[in-house]
């Protein structure tokens, strides 16, 4: 028929009529919100202003600090776990296994309680609270460390290995010298994201029941929304997270495409 639509046109429709019900979306909202509580509850510069430059060189900082000392943790304890999962010895493999199946399963929440109550609790022991943090993160983050760097050792070519070993390396030199480095530049996309995770739970730390300065951002921006009844410091404290985060969003897509290209 030749009033019908071409593919081309029918497609053209459809966008116009998603782009129209979105401006109505927008429009109905924007005169339907009271803008001057929202600013009030929001962005209120007053209230900013007290958050600096505390939530900067103190809760921002600890951010950074607990994300490091888990994730160098995390990464220490994986690369030991996937060389025993890859293990011709069952009982390393076994043991591996157990360990990430358990970790992985396990809300992160309940390894934080573990280690900041449960221990010190049952065995009347004190733990330095970095020391917590970085067990908590890294005891997590090394499960999925574990397997992301065994997929990474698996993705080196086999030919690698048997070069090494005709220049005379042993198993250990070659996995060490060879494939451990060619695994990482594989993995390292995968291993940014793990650190962004680890950024944002790191907010579990106020769990611990923490002193001034030892706050992180989650921490410092409710104690803040609770004296200033507002929820400009959170929203604060997620823009100093973002900080963390983008650049490392960024740096992933880099790796990734120079990863792509690179194959």
């Amino acid at each position: 028929m030749k009033g019908s639509l071409t593919r081309r046109q029918r497609a053209r429709v459809v966008r116009a009529v998603q782009y129209s019900v979105l401006v109505l979306v927008v429009l109905v909202l924007a005169l339907a919100a009271d803008w001057g509580e929202i600013h009030r509850a929001f962005f209120n510069l007053e209230v900013a202003g007290k958050q600096f430059p505390d939530i900067v060189t103190t809760a921002l900082v600890n951010t950074v600090v607990y994300t490091t000392l888990g994730f160098a943790f995390g990464l220490s304890l994986g690369l030991v776990l996937a060389l025993m999962r890859l293990s011709q010895v069952p009982p390393y493999r076994w043991l591996a296994i157990a360990y990430i199946e358990f970790f992985r399963g396990v809300p992160a929440l309940l390894v934080f309680i573990a280690l900041g109550f449960g221990i010190p609790l049952a065995f009347q022991v004190a733990i330095n609270q970095y020391v917590t943090v970085m067990l908590a993160l890294g005891l997590v983050g090394a499960a999925y460390i574990a397997e992301t760097i065994r997929a990474g050792i698996q993705a080196v070519p086999k030919g690698q290995t048997e070069a090494a070993r005709s220049l005379g390396m042993s198993p250990a030199r070659a996995m060490i010298s060879i494939v451990i480095p060619q695994a990482f530049r594989i993995v390292l996309p995968p291993l940014t994201n793990e650190l962004i995770l680890l950024t944002k739970d790191s907010s579990l730390v106020y769990l611990l029941g923490l002193s001034l300065g030892q706050y992180e951002l989650a921490k410092f921006g409710r104690d803040a929304l609770n004296q200033h009844t507002s929820m400009t410091p959170i929203l604060i404290a997620g823009l100093l997270y973002l900080v963390i985060t983008l650049p490392l969003g960024h740096l992933v897509r880099r790796l990734e495409a120079r990863t792509a290209k690179a194959r």
